[in-house]
């Protein structure tokens, strides 16, 4: 699903009139009967009280469409229209007219003395402002969004939570709308998926409005949010006559004295998605560890308590290196004669990528389509610090087009970053955030890898996976609290078994 700029919304909202020959007003009238819809669901308690804020502009109009319906259903409603500006679009006035007439008139927000009480146990309908603000908003409309967010109120924004820009970085915070729901039209925006706007949008909530698909096909974007019709484009389900041959050879590098447990979860990992063999290469203390946990795995060993030689005679056609490695200069410098002589795909996580942090230069040595699985800190360290999370997407662009690798930044909505593009993942939970995870997750890309998915493909594949099982382990059994790496591991059948019905 391709994330747009406000511009390109702006663009399919005139195309879809145009298309599908309607006004805008009948547009509107769809777009807010959806989110009547979703609230109503929500809260079908015909005691619930509404606040509803709407500003003068197009929002403002979805807002005074809510209140109607709202009010048309038997529900409590005070309606509110903020007079930021002296100027009302045509379709806030259609139906401003509408609910004079229904004898509902708005109350008129002009100053800080206008504004009303809101009523700890209320619904709070936020229609200020769209996606186009580029300004904070200041003076009563300031006062307005920091009355709504003390209030206690729950709060749900229209397409766009008031006071957020869509593509820059919050400028003052206070005066933002802090969203618990944010019915968001079609395609998601971008400002919902970064760390830095998580207090504002909330749980924010993708509706189909109706918008014309088939222009939205025709933008261009270098930016997707990716979901289960995105994943099969990309799964490749097995044939009756193939063998283990056909689905490759995984070689996984890592551990050291007291963190073998990594190389077990990863090559477990590697084992479930399918890699028809798969082989782990372990300082020798972790030998029995691997093959009394793994019987599937061949193993190999290299010196006692770390690795040092990479001296393996297995013959993989893919290896995922770096799950508790280590960092002593011995093995570091046996990594580096390593990657200066490897040919083959790799998948390179934890230490691997500290000692290139490291060393620096050595970036330039990895085969082009190498895949790099960073948690914020190691990219960090790998590409220098950021001060916003838009700048942090930059530097993700740039490090993958510079090195001609494939970069999982790991975290809510995992970002993927290749030849220039950008891939949000929309699978996953805070469990996630357990010891091994990431193991799971290198040995899960490495095991498709090694079934001849290309680097982007198994990065996506894998991240969807990785965070879709996840979800499946926390909704059937598990909560997020609970959840550990080798449960991820577990549920990977469930979810591979949800792309094949």
């Amino acid at each position: 699903m391709k994330i747009l700029t406000s511009q390109q919304i702006y663009q399919v909202d005139q195309a879809t009139i145009k298309n599908r020959d309607i006004t805008s007003a009948e547009l509107m009238e769809e777009a807010a009967g959806v989110c009547y819809g979703w609230i109503s669901d929500k809260f079908p308690q015909k005691e619930n009280k509404f606040y509803i804020f709407s500003g003068v502009g197009n929002n403002g109009g979805d807002g005074l469409v809510i209140a109607r319906k709202l009010l048309n259903s038997g529900y409590q409603v005070k309606t509110f229209v903020v007079n930021f500006s002296s100027k009302r679009s045509r379709d806030f006035m259609i139906n401003y007219e509408q609910l004079v007439q229904m004898d509902h008139t708005p109350m008129e927000i002009n100053s800080i003395n206008d504004i009303p009480e809101i009523e700890k146990n209320a619904i709070v309908i936020d229609a200020i402002f769209g996606i186009g603000l580029t300004r904070p908003p200041v003076g009563f409309v300031k006062d307005l969004i920091v009355r709504i967010n003390q209030s206690g109120a729950k709060t749900i924004s229209i397409d766009f939570p008031s006071g957020l820009f869509s593509e820059s970085t919050v400028t003052d915070p206070e005066s933002v709308i802090r969203a618990c729901y944010c019915l968001t039209f079609q395609n998601p925006k971008l400002a919902f998926l970064l760390p830095e706007n998580e207090q504002f949008t909330g749980n924010w909530v993708l509706l189909d409005i109706g918008l014309d698909k088939s222009f939205i096909n025709t933008l261009k974007t270098d930016r997707f949010f990716t979901g289960r019709s995105d994943i099969l484009k990309i799964y490749k389900p097995r044939t009756k006559f193939s063998h283990k041959g056909t689905f490759g050879h995984s070689l996984l590098i890592g551990g050291s004295y007291g963190k073998i447990g990594a190389v077990v979860l990863a090559s477990r990992a590697a084992s479930r998605a399918g890699s028809g063999l798969v082989t782990a290469y372990v300082p020798k203390c972790g030998y029995e560890i691997m093959q009394a946990s793994n019987p599937e795995v061949m193993t190999e060993v290299d010196s006692e308590k770390e690795i040092r030689f990479f001296n393996f005679k297995t013959k993989p056609n893919v290896i995922g290196i770096g799950m508790g490695l280590g960092k002593r200069n011995e093995t570091a410098n046996g990594f580096y004669k390593f990657i200066k002589e490897n040919k083959l795909p790799l998948v390179i996580d934890a230490d691997a990528l500290n000692i290139l942090s490291q060393n620096k230069e050595w970036f330039h040595l990895l085969q082009e389509g190498a895949i790099l699985t960073p948690h914020p800190k190691e990219f960090e360290r790998m590409a220098g610090s950021w001060d916003t999370d838009y700048e942090k997407l930059d530097l993700l662009v740039d490090f993958s087009k510079k090195y001609k690798c494939v970069v999982v930044l790991k975290g809510a909505y995992t970002a993927i970053a290749s030849r220039g593009k950008l891939f949000f993942n929309r699978t996953g939970n805070p469990g996630l955030a357990t010891g091994g995870s990431g193991d799971v997750l290198t040995g899960l890309i490495t095991g498709l890898l090694a079934q001849k998915y290309t680097p982007l493909e198994a990065a996506i594949l894998g991240v969807y996976l990785h965070g879709r099982a996840s979800d499946l382990a926390v909704s059937k059994d598990l909560s997020e609290e609970t959840l550990i790496a080798s449960d991820i591991v577990k549920y990977l059948a469930p979810a591979f078994k949800e792309l094949k019905y």
